[in-house]
């Protein structure tokens, strides 16, 4: 009798243990379910606010189509982890006929519209240049997960480098000759010797660059030019000045 007891009671912990030990395992799936689900959601929200953003670049169809796909493979995903949410699905479909217009947008449109005015404002230009980051590696993402094929990929992100490029180059020519105009030589020299470096160093070889370049290093030799003159200029003065205390000092000294 002690011993069917005893056994009932091993049998008793081995069932808790085990219910105890599916139910971890459970919550477990569950835990890591929300966090796929989560993560796709992010990446259904990041891609809308690029979408939102590229309102401030040149027009470009093949990157909204790119987004909008990028976002429909996410909403596929968090319908697989989780069916029985209808409002997944509802999105899904929404983000299907996204893609759909923009696929046919980008097939109507026979190029993308190149021309940029870069703006006056210092934040804009921040979040431009922060909207161009983002896109580059989203981009570098979809090409690594396959679902951006090697060609597309390298002529998108050629693009976006090149605006990236741009940007940085019109700042700080900008800049540089803003300091020249007040005379403010040295800064202006490290604004456009910076501006040089960058095109130097840019992966970019584009007839732009190649302008730019040459402008630049024009640029570069004026201001050379200007501080030879500021510094001769100053030199004259100095000479003058202490030309002028000599003269006091050595002058006839008056009688009283």
């Amino acid at each position: 009798m002690i011993a069917i007891i005893v056994g009932l009671i091993i049998a008793l912990i081995i069932i808790v243990v085990v219910v105890t030990s599916i139910q971890q395992h459970k919550e477990k799936l569950e835990a890591e379910k929300r966090v796929k689900v989560a993560k796709q959601k992010a990446i259904i929200d990041e891609s809308e606010e690029l979408i939102f953003h590229l309102a401030n670049l040149p027009s470009n169809p093949n990157i909204v189509k790119i987004l909008n796909r990028r976002s429909l493979n996410a909403a596929k995903t968090m319908q697989e982890l989780m069916p029985e949410v209808k409002g997944i699905k509802k999105r899904a479909q929404e983000l299907k006929s996204r893609l759909k217009a923009s696929e046919d947008l980008a097939d109507n449109q026979a190029g993308v519209d190149d021309s940029f005015i870069l703006p006056d404002n210092e934040q804009q230009l921040v979040a431009i240049l922060q909207c161009i980051k983002k896109l580059r590696v989203v981009l570098k993402s979809e090409q690594s997960k396959g679902a951006l094929d090697a060609q597309t990929f390298t002529a998108e992100d050629q693009k976006l480098a090149t605006m990236q490029l741009k940007i940085n180059i019109e700042s700080l020519v900008k800049r540089g000759t803003q300091a020249f105009n007040k005379e403010m030589l040295g800064s202006a020299r490290q604004y456009f010797e910076k501006a040089l470096q960058s095109l130097a160093n840019s992966t970019v070889k584009t007839d732009y660059v190649a302008e730019k370049h040459a402008q630049v290093t024009q640029q570069l030799e004026d201001i050379t030019d200007a501080l030879k003159h500021t510094n001769a200029k100053d030199a004259a003065k100095k000479a003058k000045s202490e030309e002028n205390e000599l003269d006091v000092i050595f002058q006839p000294k008056k009688k009283w």
